[in-house]
């Protein structure tokens, strides 16, 4: 899984004292950024190929300021139109999971404004960071495989 640390900012509390439910969803756009980078996306609005199509969030644990998250990011499952990313933000420290989420990423032609099924290039891609929830901190750490 690709991980993205992140240090949560003062601003990103809440009068509450904790982090934001907002500022997991910023979090977790961070993460996907680094994840597309990596697979070689292009970054321009014009070359751009995906949508976010649903994201879901569950809170496990309360984040702080000044708290050093990591965000762990993989590939779920791929379909044809559209692959559902996992991440889970963990305390850098305790490796304790603090959030986890599931997104579906639709291929999308900006063009047509329609999905496309997923070119074989990109789907080659996906499959190279292709998860098993056996190995990574938050099985671990919950006990369980998703």
């Amino acid at each position: 899984m690709l991980e993205t640390e992140i240090k949560v900012r003062f601003c990103e509390t809440d009068a509450l004292g904790h982090v934001n439910n907002t500022s997991y969803f910023i979090y977790l756009e961070q993460g996907r950024t680094d994840f597309f980078e990596q697979l070689g996306t292009p970054m321009t609005l014009s070359e751009w190929p995906f949508i976010l199509g649903h994201i879901h969030c569950d809170f496990l644990r309360q984040a702080y300021s000044n708290q050093r998250l990591i965000v762990q990011t993989g590939v779920k499952q791929i379909g044809n139109k559209s692959f559902r990313l996992f991440q889970c933000i963990l305390d850098a420290k305790s490796n304790e999971p603090i959030a986890q989420s599931e997104s579906v990423i639709v291929y999308f032609n900006f063009v047509s404004q329609r999905s496309e099924p997923i070119p074989d290039h990109w789907r080659q891609k996906l499959k190279a960071h292709q998860i098993s929830f056996t190995d990574h901190r938050l099985a671990d750490k919950m006990g369980e495989t998703w």
